[in-house]
C-alpha cells in the first residue's frame, strides 16, 4: 500500500507537510516528502488528500476484554479477589477479543492496548501488550509479559481488610510486596546458581522482573504511594511504572529523580474515592516540564476507551504542549511499555499501524477516516457513513 498526499506525524521529531508512506506486508519500508516519491508498480494507492496521517494511538494501562461491555460479572475477571498475591495470573487468559470495546478502539484510530489485572491484590498478575485487531488471543500479542502489576492504597486495603486479612494499611501492603519481593529474590539467585531442584510456578514469573525484562506497573495515586512505590523499587533494584499517579504532581522533582515513567490518568472521570481528590489534567504539563517521560491513560472502562484522545486533548486545554498531547497517546505510550521497537511512530521497519484523521485527533469533532493494523485497512469511514453508522 502507498499513502499519498498526507499531513504526516511520525511522533520522530521529523514530520511531513505533504508526504506518503509506503507500507511492505505488515511493516512500514518509506516515509518521506511527496516530492522524493518514486512511484512502485502495481500498488494500491491510498490518496488522503490532506488529512493527519498517525501512528496508531496506543492505551497504555486498561483492561480492555477483561471487564467486558455488556456481559457485568458474568464477563468481569478483572481481579482474582481470593489471594492479595497471585503473580502467576496471566491477562493472556481472560482477554476476550469479542469485547465490543475493541471495535470502538479501531474505530477511534486505537491500534494496541497495555491490558492487565486490576488493583485489588497487592501483586496482581502479568499484563500483556496487544493489537485491537483480530479474534485469537494468540494472533494479536505483541509482548507477554509486558509487565506484573502490583498495587499500593486504597484499593487493596478495602478488597482485604474488609475480609479482616492482610493487608488492611498501607504499612501491610508494603510489608506484603517486601515479603514477596524477598522470596522471589531469593529464588531467582538461586536458580541461576543451580541450586533449585524444583521450579516454583508463583516463582517464575518474577524472573524477567528481576532481570529488568519488564516492570512492576505500580498503581499509586497518592503521593505518598507513589513514594513507597519508588523506595520498595530501589530497595529490590527492580524497575517500575507509576500508574494513575494522581499526585505526581506534587512530587514532580522526586519522580525525576527516580527515573520512573508515569502514565497518568484516568482523569475524565468523577474524584470517586479519596485518594484521588487531587486529580487534575494539569498534572500532564507538570511532568512535561519535569522531564518525566509520562503518557495518557483512560484505565478504560473507567473511561471509555474511545475517549483517550480526548483525554489528551483536555491536557492540551490545560498547558500541556500539542505536540506532547500526541506523544502521550503514541510514542510515549510504547516507550513506556517497552515495544518502541514496533509501535509508536511511523519509522521504516516498524509495524503499518497507522490513524488517519481529518484533523487533530485530540478535538472532539475530528473523525477517524481509516485505522490501518499490521498493513490492513480496518476501519474506513466513509464506509460507515454510508451503512449509517457514525
Amino acid at each position: 500500500m502507498l499513502i499519498i498526499n498526507g499531513k504526516i506525524l511520525t511522533m520522530e521529531d521529523k514530520n511531513f507537510e505533504c508526504g506518503y508512506i509506503r507500507i511492505n506486508g505488515k511493516l512500514i519500508e518509506e516515509v518521506g516528502n511527496m516530492s522524493a516519491l518514486a512511484p512502485g508498480e502495481d500498488e494500491e494507492v491510498l490518496d488522503v488528500k490532506g488529512a493527519w496521517v498517525m501512528p496508531g494511538l496506543i492505551e497504555a494501562h486498561c483492561h480492555i476484554g477483561i471487564t467486558e461491555e455488556k456481559w457485568g460479572i458474568v464477563g468481569d475477571d478483572c481481579n482474582e479477589g481470593t489471594n492479595p498475591i497471585t503473580p502467576a495470573l496471566r491477562a493472556i487468559d481472560a482477554v476476550n477479543p469479542m469485547d465490543p470495546a475493541f471495535h470502538d478502539a479501531i474505530e477511534a484510530g486505537i491500534t494496541a492496548v497495555m491490558v492487565g489485572p486490576g488493583s485489588s491484590n497487592v501483586v496482581g498478575g502479568q499484563f500483556v501488550f496487544m493489537k485491537t485487531q483480530g479474534r485469537c488471543m494468540d494472533e494479536m500479542i505483541v509482548k507477554h509479559p509486558a509487565a506484573m502489576k502490583v498495587a499500593f492504597g486504597e484499593n487493596p486495603k478495602t478488597a482485604y481488610g474488609d475480609k479482616d486479612q492482610l493487608p488492611s494499611t498501607r504499612m501491610g501492603i508494603g510489608a506484603l510486596l517486601r515479603e514477596t519481593l524477598y522470596k522471589a529474590k531469593q529464588y531467582v539467585q538461586d536458580k541461576e546458581n543451580g541450586m533449585l531442584q524444583n521450579e516454583d510456578f508463583q516463582m517464575e514469573p518474577w524472573i524477567p522482573v528481576f532481570k529488568r525484562e519488564i516492570p512492576l506497573k505500580a498503581h499509586a495515586h497518592r503521593a505518598d504511594d507513589i513514594l513507597t512505590a519508588i523506595r520498595i523499587a530501589r530497595e529490590f533494584e527492580v524497575d517500575i511504572t507509576i500508574d494513575h499517579g494522581t499526585e505526581s504532581h506534587l512530587i514532580a522533582d522526586e519522580i525525576k529523580a527516580s527515573g520512573f515513567p508515569v502514565i497518568v490518568g484516568p482523569e475524565l472521570t468523577s474524584r470517586s474515592k479519596i485518594e484521588v481528590k487531587n486529580m487534575n489534567f494539569r498534572t500532564n504539563e507538570v511532568l512535561n516540564k519535569a522531564g518525566i517521560l509520562f503518557a495518557i491513560t483512560t484505565d478504560h472502562p473507567v473511561t471509555m476507551l474511545q475517549y483517550l484522545p480526548l483525554c489528551a486533548g483536555v491536557a492540551v486545554k490545560h498547558g500541556l504542549p500539542v505536540e506532547e498531547g500526541l506523544k502521550a497517546i503514541t510514542i510515549n505510550a510504547a516507550r513506556i511499555c517497552r515495544v518502541d521497537d514496533r509501535v509508536g511512530s511511523l519509522k521504516k521497519g516498524k509495524d503499518a499501524d497507522i490513524a488517519i484523521f481529518n484533523g487533530n485527533p485530540m478535538e472532539v469533532f475530528t473523525e477517524t477516516l481509516y485505522t490501518i493494523i499490521d498493513g490492513q485497512v480496518y476501519y474506513v469511514w466513509e464506509q460507515n457513513k454510508k451503512k449509517g453508522v457514525f
